[in-house]
């Protein structure tokens, strides 16, 4: 399946990706309504997010360009030093942004 790129179409893909979006978050609100929350599914839930992060770290740890990695050493380094998100991922972006820049490729 091709779309065109002309204003059109990438209106289109932007529709139907907030379609998509807006009925799996609400659907899962809504299944989520007929569930009974016990201590085992609290916890599944409360591990879901960590899970779903490290399958995206994993793979860019290992196969990543050196951007990849200083983000990913820099996130880490700084989340785990001032235990906050935000800074953190910026750091990581910055770092990122800078070793592509300078035009490193390997470490």
């Amino acid at each position: 399946m091709t779309v065109e790129t002309t204003t059109t179409g990438i209106l289109a893909l932007i529709a139907v990706m907030t379609l998509v979006t807006l009925v799996t978050r609400f659907g899962g609100v809504f299944l989520m309504s007929f569930v009974t929350i016990n201590p085992r599914i609290e916890s599944f839930i409360n591990t879901m997010a960590s899970s779903v992060l490290i399958a995206i770290i994993v793979p860019m740890a290992f196969s990543g360009d050196a951007g990849s990695l200083a983000a990913l050493v820099v996130t880490a380094v700084i989340m785990l030093a001032i235990k906050k998100p935000l800074p953190a991922i910026a750091a990581g972006i910055a770092a990122a942004g800078l070793v592509r820049y300078a035009g490193i490729t390997a470490l």
